[in-house]
């Protein structure tokens, strides 16, 4: 753990340093992952590195996603933290993922952010990428469930895996069918693609990127964070 909250403060600095708006911790390297719920040493541990993280860079709201779709722990983390938000992979429908069919639990999750009396916003992918849905529904008709049915505040647009580029086609379709949603990016960022898709999103999402040689092995570069925020101020 303690090289784990090392390289957590690290790049949190770095993202910080850059002029970031926030940040989102997420257990990544637990791959493979759980299907449902995780285990309780994996909240155990995502919240102390939300805490180590927090601790250094502590002027930037944190986001908090527990891979694969443990929604209701990120909650809870995000409760324990003081975090502004998570991001839920399936909040509403199923998909099929290497995990295996995993489904949306919006309710339980509504209930539970109503229990704790939480101000937690909730970021949910519009079918998220290493996954299919079953059946063929509608990109359109999906976006307007998450946000509508599915109580989501904001909603996620990706590309089909991590640091894999998005369709700005599709990202448009999901901003002009729910304009009142605001929209996130959510994968395959880079200074060429966001100068494309900042005309229709509220936030990116930016990992892979990040990274010395786009590895997320290698540490977060401040440089690369300043790099790209050039191209969403000019």
């Amino acid at each position: 753990m303690a090289a784990v909250l090392k390289r957590a403060a690290e790049d949190a600095r770095a993202i910080a340093a850059g002029g970031a708006d926030a940040i989102i911790v997420e257990n990544i390297g637990d791959a493979p992952f759980a299907a449902g719920q995780v285990d309780h040493f994996t909240v155990a541990s995502l919240t102390r590195a939300a805490m180590a993280i927090r601790e250094a860079a502590p002027d930037l709201p944190l986001g908090i996603n527990v891979l694969r779709n443990d929604a209701r722990a990120a909650m809870a983390i995000a409760v324990a933290t003081d975090a502004s938000f998570i991001r839920v992979n399936v909040l509403t429908g199923v998909m099929v993922t290497d995990q295996g069919v995993i489904q949306g639990e919006a309710r339980d999750l509504l209930l539970d952010r109503n229990r704790l009396g939480a101000d937690i916003k909730i970021a949910a992918d519009v079918l998220v990428k290493h996954a299919v849905p079953l059946g063929s529904p509608n990109l359109r008709d999906v976006a307007r469930d998450t946000f509508n049915r599915g109580g989501a505040d904001a909603l996620i647009v990706t590309g089909s895996g991590t640091g894999q580029p998005l369709d700005l086609k599709e990202l448009e379709r999901v901003h002009r069918v729910v304009p009142q949603a605001p929209i996130w990016a959510g994968s395959g960022m880079t200074p060429s693609l966001a100068s494309g898709a900042r005309q229709f999103v509220d936030a990116m999402i930016v990992g892979t990127w990040l990274h010395e040689k786009s590895d997320l092995e290698l540490p977060v570069q401040a440089e690369r964070v300043e790099a790209l925020l050039e191209v969403l101020v000019e």
